[in-house]
């Protein structure tokens, strides 16, 4: 049954790696014993903290950085990245920013560089990476939504509407790439103790007003996504295709 699980010989792709959800995905993948390629705006290009994690895993670790706010980085990246590694076996596209503002004071500023991050920059690096998975026949993606997917939130449109996307490009890349061997799938994370959520935790209506609707009746951790990181980006999940795995508790069920 172990075997079904290996990442042994693989290259995987982490966006968002220095902290959070995208640390701990990159570090289940090293544990399963895939070499790491991870890249985040802010990742320190020698003995990141993640770094020394998936070195110490006996892993092979390569450092990035890229604001994915422009796309001209984007850009530039993807093709870097394929130079420098020519088989990329898993891509987690889990690089995000959230930027909170009522909907009627919302800025043009503040919509546009949550769309280029979350929405745009994914697409993108899927499209471009994704090609070279197709022309091997082989591949696994794994978008990271949000509950927001299902949902539209308070004070966070662009946020909400670019997990929308995210769970539509899932589905769209899949039907397309499905019969060529590569499945595109997507991980939505429920309430998460991360950076993205500190002023919910510490409003406390807001928090425990939360916390009542999670049947587990807690808020999640990034240790929560090791598994499901793993089985996605696995051959166990080879005949699964467009689906969107939520990891939250027991939320969305409520």
């Amino acid at each position: 049954m172990s075997n079904i699980f290996n990442l042994a010989g693989k290259t995987a792709l982490v966006t968002g790696c220095k902290r959070g959800i995208g640390k701990a995905m990159a570090l289940a993948l090293a544990e399963a014993g895939a070499d790491i390629i991870g890249v985040s705006a802010s990742l320190e290009l020698q003995d990141s903290t993640v770094e020394k994690e998936v070195l110490a895993l006996g892993r092979k670790f390569y450092a990035y950085q890229c604001d994915f706010g422009k796309r001209e980085n984007t850009l530039a990246f993807a093709a870097q990245v394929k130079a420098d590694h020519p088989v990329i076996d898993i891509l987690v596209n889990n690089a995000g920013t959230i930027l909170r503002q009522p909907i009627a004071e919302h800025s043009d500023e503040y919509w546009d560089e949550v769309i280029a991050v979350n929405q745009t920059a994914p697409f993108i690096l899927t499209r471009e990476i994704g090609r070279e998975m197709i022309a091997r026949g082989s591949g696994k993606v794994i978008f990271t939504a949000s509950l927001l997917s299902f949902q539209g939130g308070i004070t966070v449109p662009g946020y909400a509407a670019s997990k929308g996307a995210i769970a539509s490009l899932t589905k769209a890349f899949a039907n397309e790439w499905a019969s060529k061997g590569v499945n595109v799938n997507a991980i939505a994370p429920g309430y998460i103790a991360t950076d993205n959520t500190s002023a919910l935790r510490e409003d406390q209506d807001r928090s425990t007003s939360i916390l009542s609707r999670i049947p587990a009746g807690r808020w999640g951790t990034p240790e929560d996504f090791k598994g499901p990181t793993i089985f996605l980006a696995s051959t166990a999940s080879d005949y699964v295709h467009g689906t969107i795995l939520t990891v939250d508790g027991g939320w969305m069920g409520r």
